[in-house]
């Protein structure tokens, strides 16, 4: 049972409209095409294509795609990639920068409708999983579409460090260390989240519902599906603070406490 209870939301669109990243689809779209110091720009797509390596005659879906922009470095590699996302917005952009080896669809990670079981060598979920409301659902589904020893690649903010709502930053004066306060962890939780942080006007912030699950809720869910871990990496910030009292402090911690845990799947059933 979540924290704070949203089964009260029955409305499909709502709910797709709640948890996409759709309403903030240019903003998005601009920040990774113009950010090139950002998380996913310097930690996650060098890791990423670096597990997954993917290959030329491979079949590989990318779920919960956004603007596509994984999806187009898994295809400059010569695989051909299917996107698929819940937020219409996020795959017009896509399609609209897509490569030759590129396809886009609108389709809830929950409930596949049209893709055939056992037709990916692979899939890759980046960012997205925290998103969907009926997980279990997601990594059935994924396993499902996948080939007989297929993988999946999950990156996930860190479940353990990153909680929404219940994880902040905490710093000791007298030991001049920073560590990472985490008020729940075993709990599940939905929160809403702000899409548009450093925005200032209250009239344009846009918000998302993120979901918290514990590690032994992912590992169960994957068993379920006939998924077995393959790889577990966690991946610390590439960034530096500015001269000041606390650089130190802030610097060390960054190298200690993991902003990305990755998850590497096996289908074995």
């Amino acid at each position: 049972m979540y924290i704070r209870d949203y089964s009260y939301i029955r409305d499909y669109y709502y709910m797709k409209q709640s948890t996409s990243w759709g309403k903030v689809a240019g903003w998005y779209n601009q920040l990774l095409q113009e950010g090139e110091d950002t998380y996913q720009e310097k930690i996650i797509k060098p890791n990423l294509l670096r597990i997954l390596a993917p290959k030329s005659g491979e079949e590989i879906l990318d779920v919960g795609c956004g603007q596509g922009f994984f999806a187009r470095e898994i295809g400059k590699a010569g695989a051909k990639v299917l996107g698929i996302d819940v937020g219409g917005e996020l795959i017009r952009l896509a399609k609209a920068q897509a490569g030759k080896n590129e396809t886009y669809l609108v389709l809830s990670a929950e409930k596949m409708a049209g893709l055939a079981d056992s037709r990916f060598n692979a899939a890759v979920c980046v960012l997205a999983l925290q998103n969907i409301k009926n997980m279990q659902a997601a990594i059935l589904e994924i396993s499902r579409v996948l080939k007989p020893g297929g993988r999946a690649v999950l990156v996930l903010n860190h479940p353990a460090f990153r909680i929404p709502g219940a994880s902040t930053w905490g710093y000791d004066e007298k030991t001049n260390i920073q560590y990472r306060n985490i008020n729940k962890y075993l709990s599940q939780i939905s929160q809403e989240v702000d899409m548009t942080q450093g925005v200032a006007d209250p009239k344009r912030k846009k918000f998302t519902l993120s979901f918290h699950h514990p590690l032994q809720v992912y590992f169960k869910a994957f068993a379920k599906a006939g998924l077995a871990v393959s790889r577990l990496e966690e991946w610390v910030s590439h960034k530096t603070s500015d001269k000041g009292p606390r650089k130190q402090a802030e610097d060390a911690a960054r190298k200690e406490i993991p902003l990305f845990m990755c998850l590497e799947l096996k289908k074995i059933y």
